[in-house]
Formats: structure tokens, C-alpha cells, sequence
């Protein structure tokens, strides 16, 4: 008799009725066609929907007008890359790239350094009230961008507000911070303002997930609280401190309503090409050159998004040789 054809022998203590009724349940289960399930799809697809409506859409029809060029018979004339070597070649925009890259080196240090300093505070068993100093630092967060531009506008101004009731006071005259040596920094400080608290929130959370087997063995050790800090503290929190620059590079690049509302105030002082996305504003709606400025704003998108992908690969440089 063949193996084939061999009879299989249940086990020990299985009945041969039982044996054959399971191995022909799995057969039949092992033959069972497979069926792919769209359930999580329901709770994804109207993320995906939204993301392509106001993200990927937007983003393409961009790329699209950036490749024509409005003509006075004919409407739009496919021109190809044109727009794109335009806008590597015009001054204006790289000018307004150079300001902003300015801005970032100077500002987003001293916001995260201060974010972080506040985090620091925020987390040692030496201050009271963390629940209160936590929300006060929090609030100026809460309070929408073109509302706290207005109430630093009102500030900065040298006729009016804070500078010009300390002239009065005084009897002196203070440098404007809306002239057009000081507009870069008084935006600065709108910015520091408005996210210092948005920047320590993740800090703050970051360092609560530092386990306390951490510091427990650093105080069996004799470390004291700057050395907790530089040893452990710091090293652990290093993804949100990668996360944190990151965001605040891409925000720099985006840096729009400020620029935009303190214009009316000080129009001597920022020109319509401040800032690329300002500048790409302009373009579109006070000059109507809707493909020049979307090729504008692609290859502001491309600076960003390289300048990014350079800050998270130093990032991930310096947590493998830590």
C-alpha cells in the first residue's frame, strides 16, 4: 500500500469520528478563498478625502499653472520650466529668501532655547504653581495670529501705544521698532511671543515620558541637577527637540501674517516681497501673475522642504553618536 493511500491513526485519547470531522474543518478552512477587509478604510477614507481635497489637489493644480504663461491673445501658453528659471533668477526672491533665512538662524534659537528653559523650569520639584505658570506661558498661543499682530502693532507704534506713551513719559524718543532696520526683530518677537508656549508644551511632555529609573540612578550617582539636565534630561528629550526645529523651520518659511498686517503700519518698512510667501501673495492678487506665483511658491516649497530634511538628518547624526 502506497504512503498515499496509508490511513493516518487519530491520537491517543481522540476518537477516529472526532479526528475526521476537525481535519476536515481545516481543510475546508485552509481552502476558504481570502477576503480582503475594507473596514479600516471607513475610519481613514475621509482623512485621505480631505488631505487630497485641500493638500494634494491644491498642490498639483500649482504645478500645473506654474508650467503656462498668460498671454494677451490666446490665453495660456504652455512655456515649460520658464516661470522656474525666472524665479532663480529674480532678485526680489532671493532677497526674500535671504530675509527669511535670516530671521530663522536668529529667532528659532532663541524661541526653542527659551521654550526650553521654561520646560526645564517646569519639570523640577523646585517650582510651585506649575499648573498656572504652565497655562500663562501656554496663553499667548491661544491667541490667533492676526489678533496678536494687531495688539503688538498698536505697541510698536511711535505715535501711538506703548513707545509712544514711554517718548511722552520720558521726554525722549525711542528708535521706532517699526523702522525698517528694526521691523525684522520686532517681528521676531511677535513670533517668540506668540510659540515660545506652543514649543514648551512638547518639551514639557517630552520630559514627562523620561522614565524616573533615570533619576533615580542619577541621584544614586551623586549627579546634581545641571549634570541630570546635560546626561539624561536632555538626551531623552532629543526627538521633540528635532520635531520642535523642524516645525519652526517650515514656520519661518511661511512667515506671512505678520509681514502682512504690520505692512499697513509700516509700509515703508516691508515691501510686497518681504517674505517668498508674500511675495507669491502679491504677485497673485495685487499683479494678477497667478503662474509666475505658483512657480514662486514651489520652489519656496522645495527650499523648505530640503532645509528641513537637512535639520532632521543632523538630528538623526547626532542621536546615533550620542
Amino acid at each position: 500500500m502506497s504512503i498515499a493511500a496509508r490511513s493516518v491513526e487519530p491520537p491517543i485519547g481522540v476518537s477516529p469520528a472526532t479526528y475526521a470531522s476537525a481535519a476536515t474543518t481545516g481543510s475546508a478552512r485552509r481552502r476558504r478563498p481570502f477576503r480582503r477587509d475594507w473596514a479600516g478604510w471607513w475610519f481613514v477614507g475621509p482623512f485621505m478625502l480631505v488631505f487630497a481635497l485641500v493638500f494634494i489637489g491644491p498642490l498639483l493644480y500649482a504645478g500645473y499653472l506654474s508650467l503656462f504663461r498668460e498671454t494677451l491673445l490666446g490665453g495660456n501658453a504652455f512655456v515649460g520650466l520658464e516661470n522656474y528659471g525666472k524665479a532663480l533668477s529674480d532678485p526680489k526672491f532671493w532677497e526674500a529668501t535671504l530675509r527669511v533665512g535670516v530671521f530663522l538662524l536668529v529667532q528659532v534659537p532663541i524661541m526653542l532655547g527659551l521654550a526650553l528653559f521654561a520646560a526645564l523650569a517646569l519639570d523640577s520639584a523646585r517650582l510651585r504653581w506649575v499648573p498656572f505658570y504652565r497655562l500663562s506661558i501656554f496663553l499667548p498661543y491661544a491667541v490667533p495670529g492676526v489678533v496678536a499682530v494687531m495688539i503688538w502693532g498698536y505697541m510698536y507704534g511711535s505715535q501711538f501705544g506703548l513707545v509712544a506713551d514711554l517718548d511722552r513719559f520720558f521726554g525722549i524718543e525711542l528708535p521706532s521698532p517699526l523702522a525698517p532696520d528694526l521691523i525684522l526683530l520686532s517681528i521676531g518677537n511677535i513670533v517668540t511671543w506668540e510659540f515660545v508656549g506652543y514649543n514648551m508644551l512638547i518639551f514639557f511632555s517630552a520630559l514627562k515620558a523620561v522614565p524616573q529609573e533615570l533619576y533615580e540612578a542619577a541621584e544614586i550617582d551623586g549627579a546634581g541637577a545641571f549634570r541630570t539636565i546635560f546626561s539624561i534630561k536632555l538626551p531623552s528629550i532629543r526627538g521633540a527637540l528635532v520635531i520642535a526645529t523642524i516645525f519652526s523651520v517650515i514656520g519661518s518659511f511661511q512667515l506671512f501674517n505678520e509681514p502682512s498686517i504690520l505692512q499697513t503700519i509700516a509700509p515703508n518698512s516691508i515691501t510686497t516681497y518681504f517674505t517668498p510667501n508674500l511675495y507669491a501673495f502679491n504677485l497673485s492678487f495685487a499683479g494678477s501673475q497667478f503662474n509666475y506665483a505658483a512657480a514662486i511658491a514651489i520652489v519656496s516649497g522645495v527650499i523648505t522642504m530640503v532645509v528641513a530634511y537637512l535639520v532632521q538628518l543632523a538630528g538623526e547624526r547626532k542621536g546615533k553618536t550620542a
